[in-house]
């Protein structure tokens, strides 16, 4: 394994126990707004109010142990041939993280691997120490697959018929069954069944063999006092100018005892302090809701606010809330929230759209997905959400609870990036949920099953409502919830979370309990070309919020294709290339590689293929973000389907499994910044386009200029600019000037007063049009009947480069800073460079990377400067002995040492 992927798959062993007295020191005067006195509140001795679980298991197949729970839970037990792993895990990732299986997302390997094994139930086994047996001492379970039976010390706790549901989470009190000194605790988890409300991938890549059985999220010790404290919350209510806001602390108290209690529950934000005091009866569990009608504390003046990054910071405040009993911390809970206002409205023609905090904002997203056996450590995610920033988007869609813990969703929070959680559409289809469905409302019918899965949706809105990440609840994915089921989630979401929208669908749908839906799911999921997004009105097309959608396959760059196939397989295409595509209709590169050959001619190897695959990635991924933009306040949002992938595929990425970004990477990036020009495929105009309302246009000329494919300028115009309008306007018209070449290339630049460029795009055109044939248009796309014709850039004139790089030292998150100029030393245009940081002991680039831009063109006797930045534990040599390597269309390609 190389040293890349391991520092994003390794697990980490060692954790340990929190040991050592909390102090706390807190202000408590009753509604203060400044610290009073600071009285020192001493923590049980036990010390931690909540442990993870999280080190020192181990694992076997039931059918390999001839013991039952009684014995696996006892001290004396010997688990010599089980395997060693962490929690979570899925039962495959503990198998492949102790080399039972190797390489499972290399060739076809995932499908040699027998999953008979897993069709019984698994033994998860941990022991854990206390030094005192708490009164509120518990166990949790974020998440389980699918069903389970608990032993601890010898003594079942619970059994499979009430440990249940993927998304179900359980508090099992374990004061009467643990001991002072070494605990055993011993977990039967069995498998998903055809019908089970389990979560998958749909048609997205191929199942896991296990089908992600396992304790799949954390598992806890909730170590408290004679009073805990769960289910903590702030509500935020935000003044219409946004000058002011009232919170809501929301908790919910259990006195675990025999003895009536009375107890305070303190509050601090920053310098805000507040208090309520409290009376539990024996065995009593309360909500406390704590208002700023009785807490004047809670009543903010001047807050700072929570925005998406592209519309302010994401503004969070710091909530310590302490259960306090007889002058000692019982329960302590720190949490960070953000003080923000959603809301959702319909346009002028019946389009859902969202506001933040009082601005309407263009949904800009791509489609999550974990890691296929669930096993994305918390330095992928970060990489991951870093690079969902730098593409300039602003949500990301999660169709079903994703994520092993809260990392996602806390990196969300800090990052400003907006969440779009929900159901599945993984239980609307018969051969995906394994048994008869509705084909209006799926497969939750029955009253037992609408039961389940409103218990499961309370437990994941309880779970994450803090998060102001969070815009919008989807209650389904591709149909309607049951109207009965969609009642019940209408009934309980006040007392669970009033601040947030509700969405029945993604699909366009109307539903009995709450209406249309208002958002469209028509396609395309299969490559169409730029025109597509502009022309077409009665599907996909640039209007309103298309919740999942895009041109279909991103094949990666050629060296994450020699990472997933064999030498023998890697051309032409073929059957081990469609094993790493999708399932059903999105098992073949067909449809693409139509497309690619007619546009840009046929490819003689894998490395030509995947040259013109990032060409043609990159068109129609900027195509669709730019169409959206340019034609608001119609289009309301659109998400790309997908941002990642769960394994190393072909469809459907902006980047691939290896955090490899392709060309729809840059494409999307580009459109995605703040403010720039935009070509319109659809009528051959140029609008000025901003993404962010707020930027300034006022002194800047926006310069249009048209080449030939001799690099001859064929049209020049400069447009000055104002601050009139608020998101885009149409500045030019270029017509048939554009068919005088059968390429030409189309230069577009944003100019400050000094004519230094602040925003520039660059397209490749066809004389020829691409044609669509909407007459045989499918749900998942819509052909091409005729095709814009490129080949003549195979024939593109030489050119040279000059290129210098160097290390510039590390940035304020320890990332190293490299520095890049890239210069085009002839007299005809430099198409389509490629920049790589590779190890070249490896040959592998270094990744992640935040580049500045790639896939750039340079005009002749242009130069451009570029940053990249790294993180500093990246790669398995130092910095200074990098490279950048570079190659281009028609360039011979090169590397620049970094140490140079």
């Amino acid at each position: 394994m190389d040293s890349q992927r391991f520092s994003f798959h390794s697990r980490t062993l060692g954790t340990g126990f929190l040991i050592g007295l909390v102090m706390i020191v807190l202000g408590c005067g009753q509604n203060s707004s400044e610290p009073g006195s600071t009285p020192e509140i001493a923590a049980p001795a036990s010390s931690a109010f909540h442990v993870l679980l999280e080190d020192h298991w181990m694992l076997r197949a039931a059918a390999d142990v001839e013991a039952d729970g009684a014995a696996i839970s006892s001290a004396d037990f010997s688990t010599e041939q089980w395997y060693p792993t962490s929690v979570p895990t899925t039962v495959l990732a503990a198998l492949v993280d102790n080399g039972h299986f190797t390489e499972p997302y290399f060739a076809d390997n995932l499908a040699s691997i027998d999953t008979e094994p897993f069709q019984g139930p698994w033994w998860y086994r941990t022991t854990f120490e206390l030094d005192a047996v708490d009164e509120g001492l518990a166990l949790v379970f974020d998440g389980i697959n699918y069903r389970a039976s608990i032993w601890l010390n010898g003594r079942q706790i619970a059994d499979d018929e009430d440990i249940l549901g993927s998304f179900r989470q359980f508090e099992l009190s374990i004061r009467d069954h643990a001991q002072p000194g070494r605990n055993v605790l011993a977990v039967e988890v069995h498998p998903p069944r055809p019908g089970d409300f389990t979560l998958g991938f749909v048609d997205w890549n191929p199942v896991p063999p296990d089908r992600n059985m396992g304790l799949w999220r954390q598992v806890w010790l909730r170590r408290t006092g004679a009073v805990s404290m769960k289910d903590v919350v702030v509500h935020t209510d935000l003044s219409d100018d946004g000058t002011a806001a009232e919170l809501t602390v929301l908790a919910t108290l259990s006195n675990h005892t025999d003895r009536q209690i009375q107890g305070r529950l303190l509050g601090r934000i920053e310098k805000l302090s507040f208090e309520q005091t409290y009376e539990l009866a024996p065995g009593q569990s309360q909500d406390l809701r704590l208002t700023a009608d009785h807490h004047p504390a809670l009543s903010m003046t001047s807050p700072r606010l929570w925005w998406p990054h592209t519309l302010g910071e994401p503004h969070l405040y710091p909530l310590d809330l302490i259960a306090e009993v007889d002058g000692t911390a019982s329960d302590r809970e720190q949490l960070r929230f953000g003080v923000r206002e959603v809301s959702d409205f319909f346009n002028a023609q019946g389009h859902r759209g969202y506001r933040i905090n009082g601005k309407d904002i263009l949904i800009r997203g791509g489609g999550w997905v974990d890691d296929l056996m669930l096993d994305d450590t918390d330095a992928k995610i970060e990489a991951q959400m870093d690079y969902v920033r730098h593409l300039g988007l602003n949500t990301v869609r999660l169709e079903g609870f994703w994520g092993s813990s809260r990392k996602l969703y806390d990196i969300a929070d800090e990052y400003g990036i907006l969440l779009m959680p929900g159901w599945s559409c993984q239980w609307e289809w018969q051969e995906y949920l394994g048994k008869p469905v509705d084909e209006t409302y799926g497969g939750v019918l029955t009253e037992q099953d609408i039961d389940l899965v409103t218990r499961m949706w309370a437990d994941q809105v309880r779970w994450l409502r803090r998060h102001p990440s969070i815009f919008v609840w989807v209650l389904a994915s591709d149909l309607l919830p049951k109207p009965d089921l969609e009642q019940r989630y209408a009934d309980i979401m006040p007392a669970l979370d009033p601040t947030r929208p509700l969405l029945a669908a993604c699909s366009d749908r109307k539903s009995e309990v709450s209406g249309p839906t208002g958002v469209k799911m028509n396609g395309p999921y299969d490559y169409v070309p730029p025109a597509y997004w502009y022309v077409n009105r009665d599907r996909g097309g640039a209007f309103g919020f298309n919740t999942e959608t895009g041109p279909g396959p991103q094949p990666p760059p050629v060296e994450s294709l020699r990472r997933m196939l064999p030498e023998e397989h890697l051309w032409p295409i073929d059957e081990m290339w469609e094993y790493h595509c999708g399932r059903h209709e999105f098992n073949t590169l067909k449809r693409y590689e139509k497309a690619l050959n007619a546009r840009y001619g046929p490819s003689s190897d894998v490395e030509t293929f995947s040259r013109k695959a990032q060409v043609a990635n990159y068109e129609a991924m900027r195509a669709m973000f730019e169409a959206f933009a340019v034609r608001r306040p119609e289009a309301t949002g659109v998400v790309q389907w997908m941002l990642n992938s769960a394994w190393p595929e072909l469809y459907w990425q902006l980047y691939d499994h290896y955090l490899m970004p392709n060309g729809a990477f840059y494409g999307a990036r580009r459109a995605n910044a703040s403010v720039g020009l935009v070509f319109d495929y659809g009528d051959a105009t140029v609008w000025v386009q901003r993404n962010d309302p707020e930027h300034a246009l006022a002194g800047t000329t926006a310069q249009i200029r048209l080449f030939d494919l001799q690099s001859r300028e064929l049209h020049r115009q400069s447009i000055p600019l104002t601050d009139d309008f608020a998101h885009s306007q149409s500045i030019a018209e270029l017509g048939e000037q554009i068919k005088t070449s059968p390429v030409s290339f189309l230069d577009l630049r944003l100019l400050d007063a000094e004519d230094t460029a602040v925003a520039s795009n660059f397209y490749w055109l066809s004389s020829r049009d691409d044609v669509l044939d909407d007459a045989a248009s499918t749900w998942f796309y819509t052909p091409t009947a005729e095709f814009a014709d490129f080949t003549a850039l195979n024939d593109l004139a030489p050119t040279t480069l000059d290129v210098k790089a160097r290390i510039e030292g590390r940035d304020q998150d320890d990332r190293h800073q490299i520095a890049m100029e890239v210069k085009n030393t002839g007299d005809r245009l430099a198409f389509f460079l490629e920049l790589r940081i590779v190890d070249p002991d490896t040959d592998q680039s270094i990744l992640p990377v935040l580049l500045d831009d790639n896939y750039i063109s340079l005009l002749p006797r242009e130069s451009r400067r570029l940053k990249a930045r790294i993180p500093s534990t990246a790669g398995a040599r130092p910095a200074s002995e990098w490279v950048l390597r570079y190659t281009g269309w028609n360039v011979q390609g090169g590397e620049e040492p970094l140490g140079s």
